[in-house]
C-alpha cells in the first residue's frame, strides 16, 4: 500500500498551489493513499492479449471530403465596387 506522509501531502499541496489545514492534510493523506493503492491493484491486472479500446460507440470516421464551393462573384468583382481600395484591401479612414 502506498502510504503517504504529511510531507508528501504538503508537497503535493504546494505544487497544486493549495493551502491546506492540518485536518485537510490528514484527510487527504488517507484519501490519496487509498487512491494510490487502488491504482497499484489495477496495475497488477493481466492485460496481455487484450486489444486497446480506442472507441466504444461503434461510430466510424465521419469527416467529410473537402470540396470547393463557388459562392458567386469573385474577390476581384467584389473589390471592383469599392470607392477606395489599396491592393486587395478595403481602404478606410483612421478610426482612432
Amino acid at each position: 500500500m502506498a502510504d503517504l506522509n504529511k510531507d508528501d501531502i504538503l508537497k503535493l499541496a504546494r505544487l497544486s498551489r493549495l493551502k491546506l489545514s492540518d485536518a485537510e492534510v490528514k484527510d487527504f493523506q488517507k484519501e490519496i493513499s487509498e487512491i494510490l493503492s487502488y491504482v497499484e491493484m489495477l496495475d497488477k491486472v493481466d492485460t496481455k492479449g487484450l486489444k486497446p479500446t480506442y472507441q466504444v460507440t461503434g461510430l466510424t470516421n465521419i469527416t467529410r471530403t473537402d470540396a470547393v464551393v463557388d459562392y458567386g462573384p469573385s474577390q476581384e468583382e467584389l473589390l471592383r465596387n469599392l470607392p477606395v481600395r489599396e491592393k486587395n484591401y478595403i481602404k478606410v479612414r483612421k478610426m482612432l
